[in-house]
């Protein structure tokens, strides 16, 4: 029997079927959706963690507000070396002819008095040596070849002179800028103490002011062949050399 208000039995079954689907087919997706979110979560937490890491690492490694990684320094590009050898326009050919030597200049150290001349230094008495400054390139020599020019080119024997000058002022020294310098000047002067059965004379002496000498004095060789060749031969320089060194000399 049927009535206004119930629809036939036929459609209400349609109408239920449709419904229990309807309803099966949000219970379905919200147990896919569940499924999905205990499937993800490990992932959103390893991949949280690994990020975590990273910024943990990163804050250590440079801590806010740190000082930038220090730069290595560079090795100095020129250094200098004082050498007294007796007349400084001697000394100044040999080293001038060495690669890695950027100038020498002549003049004096080692004395009592501010700024002296030619004629006091050359007079005894001020303390002065005449001497050579080497400004060199480390780079491309080193001071133990420049400690080998200048024993070749000196006598180590003689006191308180050179050749045919005589004198404190032609006094044979090595005057040191650094602790370096002194460590391998004093084992250059122990190895060459072997080859002679005197005592070596040269002093080694910690570097005071130096003062550059007049300026006709600085490349006295360059500027006056003949007279210093003249003064070089009658000093009997080269000879002496000869007689200590041999050819190894100059």
């Amino acid at each position: 029997m049927l009535t206004r208000n119930m629809p036939p039995k036929n459609v209400r079954t349609e109408h239920m079927r449709i419904e229990n689907m309807r309803i099966e087919n949000t219970l379905n997706e919200n147990i896919a959706n569940k499924t999905w979110l205990r499937l993800r979560s490990p992932r959103v937490a390893a991949l949280s963690g690994l990020l975590l890491m990273l910024v943990t690492v990163t804050a250590c490694a440079q801590p806010a507000g740190a000082p930038a990684a220090a730069t290595p320094a560079k090795a100095p590009t020129t250094a200098v070396a004082i050498f007294g050898g007796g007349c400084f326009w001697c000394m100044e050919p040999p080293f001038d002819k060495l690669p890695g030597v950027l100038s020498t200049t002549s003049g004096y150290t080692g004395g009592r008095i501010a700024n002296p001349t030619y004629e006091q230094v050359s007079a005894g008495g001020s303390g002065h040596a005449e001497v050579v400054q080497v400004q060199y390139d480390p780079r491309k020599v080193s001071y133990a070849t420049l400690l080998n020019v200048f024993w070749r080119n000196i006598d180590p024997l003689a006191v308180d002179r050179q050749f045919c000058d005589v004198g404190d002022q032609y006094r044979s020294a090595i005057f040191t800028t650094d602790a370096q310098q002194q460590r391998l000047a004093e084992a250059s002067k122990r190895k060459l103490q072997a080859r002679f059965k005197q005592p070596i004379a040269t002093q080694l002496v910690a570097a005071t002011k130096f003062y550059p000498a007049e300026s006709y004095h600085q490349d006295y060789y360059k500027k006056n062949p003949v007279r210093y060749k003249f003064y070089r031969s009658s000093c009997g320089r080269d000879k002496r050399l000869q007689q200590v060194w041999g050819n190894s000399g100059r």
